[in-house]
């Protein structure tokens, strides 16, 4: 409605602004408009999770645990506990001057049986550790499968090493190699090539023979040729406090 005031033009009546009162998203329950800055990237941008590393803090309490046994079964002989004095480094130099040749004095077994065995257990203990390895499968064509174990190879020479020669050897605990005769390179090249060689034995009678022989048997009977075939493995295992048996790929009852 128009009013006129004394002849003058008429009035627009006077215009009212409704404000409505703010919402509070978070109290109604409503989620805010999504922000374009916050959108999922595209699939180009998304990082990549890349795979873990091998497990240096297991594998060196791994090996030396190992290594203890070791030693601790050296001082059940009266020779080691008989060469325990001296002053320490003088001892460990004059022992470990005298390596010389390639023979140590030691049975064949010994050299050429029982440290390709320690070698293929120190070994296990890195593949075990190693997400890039602990799940491959004898297999000749690869790359992976073999890189695998030419580390666990190589961790296999550094053990070896220490134990020959190292701050906790045969060396400084019983002073193998003070008389001259009793420390050759024999265990340094042996140990860890003969326990690639069983690393990789162990491999192919697992997938050819053991996995092919579990097939209808019982869990126990799996348990005895794991153990009986792959005695290495078993060893490992062992260190890692797993039952004997255990595999990472193939499970059974009352394996954990």
């Amino acid at each position: 409605m128009h009013t006129r005031f004394f002849g003058g033009e008429s009035a627009a009546p006077a215009t009212r602004k409704l404000e409505l009162p703010a919402v509070n998203h978070a109290d109604a329950g409503v989620p805010p408009a999504a922000n374009p800055s916050f959108a999922s990237p595209e699939p180009s941008q998304r990082l990549e999770i890349k795979p873990r590393g091998i497990d240096w803090t297991n594998t060196g309490a791994q090996s030396f645990f190992f290594l203890g046994v070791q030693h601790a079964t050296r001082l059940v002989q009266k020779k080691t506990r008989r060469e325990l004095k001296g002053k320490f480094f003088d001892e460990w130099a004059n022992a470990v001057s005298g390596l010389n040749g390639w023979g140590d004095g030691d049975s064949i077994l010994t050299n050429y049986v029982g440290h390709p065995m320690m070698g293929a257990i120190s070994g296990w203990v890195l593949i075990q550790n190693d997400p890039n390895g602990i799940g491959k499968d004898f297999d000749v064509r690869d790359m992976k499968y073999w890189n695998s174990r030419l580390r666990a190879m190589g961790w296999a020479a550094i053990y070896s090493t220490q134990f020959e020669l190292g701050p906790v050897s045969e060396s400084t605990i019983g002073h193998v190699g003070k008389i001259r005769g009793t420390a050759g390179a024999v265990d340094l090249v042996m140990t860890p090539i003969g326990g690639m060689g069983w690393i990789v034995a162990e491999d192919a009678v697992d997938k050819h023979f053991i996995m092919k022989l579990e097939d209808g048997n019982s869990d126990g009977m799996k348990r005895f040729v794991r153990i009986f075939f792959n005695p290495n493995r078993s060893v490992a295992n062992v260190l890692r406090l797993k039952k004997p048996w255990h595999r990472d790929t193939r499970t059974m009852s009352w394996d954990q």
